[in-house]
């Protein structure tokens, strides 16, 4: 169900109405009619597409997993049965989205239904892009593709995106448009809200409050601040990333450029002690410098990499 836009943000529930159409086609039909009014007019244009597949529930339209065989799905190389320890809110809903512990023909069954809702996704973007460039207006418009988030989907016996974890916090970006070479690569640490002001100035429209500069492929963090509630703090550098359970009093240390899939954690080895230690020292003034007041604790335990089977199952 939708509703109809109102500017005061107030939305009366019996007032929302069906779609028509599968919300991915129905949201692309919008956006296509929306492209379309708009004529050859040289005035400029803002469209936000907030698709909200691939989000469970994950059911998509009859037909896109026809023919498909799940067995034939390759599962996440970090996939386990369960999550190896208590995360600090490890049994909620996204979680009980399937029974522990997970098997890899439930896993294949979720990850076909995903795969299924982004292919339907897909051809709806190209919809989009398509209706832009018979527009007229494709060479002068930017297009951006983003997400917030991913989900666990197997990975680390998780299902959902309410963890700190690689496959769930890092994010797609994809830019096109004119001045940019198609096929460019960046990997670099950037938050969502960076690409903000060179957006405005790309729009040649002064922005309503001081930013910092952008200008992709020069610019780039040295570390990013991740957190999720008052339950999961991380640090993420080039390299290195830590990961902070305050809750529980864990802590894990991954090196992403080794071990791209956080299934080695380097925090309890003498090797990487000091590492640890100045890692979580950093986080903590970057959590200060925010207003963060989530405490850290500074005895943490290195979680376990893998499931202790002597321990109950959720």
């Amino acid at each position: 169900k939708v509703h109809a836009f109102d500017p005061t943000g107030v939305y009366d529930a019996s007032k929302a109405e069906p779609m028509e159409a599968f919300s991915s086609t129905g949201f692309a039909d919008a956006t296509i009619d929306f492209i379309q009014r708009q004529g050859s007019s040289d005035e400029p244009f803002f469209a936000w597409v907030a698709f909200t597949a691939p989000h469970d529930p994950r059911t998509p339209p009859a037909g896109i997993r026809e023919g498909l065989d799940d067995s034939k799905i390759t599962l996440p190389p970090n996939m386990l049965t369960r999550h190896p320890f208590d995360n600090g809110e490890l049994e909620i809903r996204d979680e009980k989205l399937e029974a522990w512990p997970r098997t890899p023909a439930a896993i294949r069954r979720h990850l076909g239904e995903y795969y299924g809702m982004i292919e339907q996704l897909d051809g709806q973007v190209g919809r989009i892009l398509d209706a832009l460039q018979q527009s007229g207006r494709a060479d002068d418009t930017i297009v951006l593709f983003l997400s917030d988030h991913g989900l666990g989907m197997g990975s680390h016996g998780l299902l959902g995106k309410q963890n700190l974890y690689e496959h769930s916090s890092r994010a797609p970006m994809v830019i096109a448009g004119p001045g940019i070479a198609p096929g460019t690569q960046r990997d670099q640490l950037l938050y969502l809200h960076d690409i903000v002001p060179w957006l405005y100035d790309r729009a040649g429209i002064e922005a309503p409050v001081e930013l910092h500069a952008l200008n992709p492929g020069e610019y780039s963090r040295e570390s990013l601040v991740l957190n999720y509630r008052d339950i999961q703090r991380s640090l993420v550098e080039e390299r290195w990333k830590l990961i902070v359970y305050p809750k529980v009093g864990l802590v894990q240390l991954f090196d992403l450029e080794a071990d791209p899939h956080e299934q080695y954690n380097l925090a309890g080895t003498d090797e990487h002690a000091e590492r640890v230690h100045r890692m979580r020292a950093a986080l903590i003034k970057q959590m200060a410098a925010t207003g963060d007041t989530a405490s850290i604790p500074v005895d943490l335990v290195p979680a376990r990499d893998q499931p202790d089977p002597s321990s109950p199952v959720p």
